[in-house]
C-alpha cells in the first residue's frame, strides 16, 4: 500500500501542482482521501495523478489572486486538490459548498465534475467586499475586490456545473437543497461557529446520500459541533494533515 506518498507520477504532479500555486502545504495527504472516499491507494494516487492538467488553471489563480494583493498561498481552503481528488473518486450527483470567496473550492469541485462528466455544484456565499483595489493588510482575505463578485477567480469554462447563489445561508441553505438530488459531497466553509456549523449539518442531514463525504473547514473555531455530528452518526472523522479542514464519510 502506497496511501502516503502515492505512485512515481502521482508525487510528480503533486509537486507540479504545489509549485504552481506557491503553496508546499497544498500537495495532497493521500491518507485522508483514502479515508473519505473508501478507495485504494491505487485509485488515489491515479486521480492525485491528474494534477499535473490542472496547473494552468493554478498559475492563473495565483496570479488573479497576486493581482488583488493576495499573497502567499490560497486566499481560502488549503486543501484543493483533495476536494478535486475526492470528488473525481466519489462521482457525485450533487456537490453543496456555503462559502465562496474567490471561489477557489468551486474551481476545483468544478475541474473534477467536468472531468467525470457529470454532477453539479451549489454553492452558497454572502460576500464582503474591500475597499481598495488591492487586499489590504486589515482586510479578511475571502473579501471581494471592487468590481468582482463571489467566485471571480473561477475559469469561465467550468462554469456550465455551477449553480451560485449569493445571500445568508440561513434563508437560502434550505431553500436550495429542497431542490436538489441527494448530496454527495458538503462543505462548510462560512461562518466559523460551533451554533452555525451545527445547524447546517442538521439542515443538510436529510438530503445527504449514503455514504456522503462532509467537510468542514476552520474547525478549531467551531468546537465539538463536528465531533458531535460524527458521533450522532456512528462514524469516525478524521482532519486532513496540518490543517483544521476535517472531514467524515456518512454510513452506506
Amino acid at each position: 500500500m502506497r496511501p502516503r506518498s502515492g505512485s512515481p507520477a502521482a508525487r510528480r504532479a503533486a509537486a507540479a501542482f504545489g509549485a504552481a500555486v506557491g503553496d508546499r502545504s497544498a500537495r495532497p495527504d493521500y491518507r485522508w482521501i483514502a479515508r473519505l472516499t473508501g478507495a485504494s491507494p491505487d485509485s488515489v494516487a491515479d486521480v492525485v495523478a491528474e494534477a499535473e492538467a490542472l496547473v494552468p488553471m493554478e498559475i492563473a489563480i495565483r496570479r488573479a489572486h497576486r493581482a488583488t494583493g493576495r499573497v502567499g498561498g490560497f486566499a481560502q481552503i488549503r486543501a484543493p486538490l483533495e476536494l478535486y481528488a475526492i470528488t473525481r473518486l466519489q462521482r457525485p450527483d450533487t456537490v453543496v459548498e456555503v462559502g465562496v470567496s474567490s471561489g477557489v473550492s468551486s474551481a476545483h469541485f468544478l475541474a473534477a465534475l467536468r472531468r467525470n462528466r457529470h454532477g453539479r455544484l451549489h454553492s452558497i456565499d454572502r460576500p464582503t467586499f474591500q475597499r481598495g483595489p488591492r487586499l489590504a493588510r486589515n482586510e479578511s482575505p475571502v473579501s471581494i475586490p471592487p468590481g468582482r463578485s463571489s467566485g471571480w477567480a473561477v475559469p469561465s469554462r467550468l462554469r456550465t456545473r455551477w449553480d451560485l447563489r449569493l445571500g445568508p445561508s440561513q434563508r437560502l441553505l434550505p431553500r436550495v437543497i429542497r431542490e436538489l438530488p441527494p448530496i454527495g459531497i458538503f462543505l462548510h466553509d462560512d461562518l466559523h461557529t460551533p451554533a452555525h456549523l451545527a445547524w447546517e449539518l442538521r439542515t443538510v442531514r436529510p438530503r445527504l446520500a449514503p455514504a456522503a463525504v462532509v467537510l468542514a473547514d476552520n474547525s478549531r473555531w467551531t468546537g465539538r459541533a463536528f465531533p458531535r455530528f460524527a458521533e450522532r452518526e456512528g462514524v469516525r472523522w478524521t482532519a486532513r494533515r496540518g490543517t483544521d479542514l476535517w472531514g467524515l464519510r456518512l454510513a452506506a
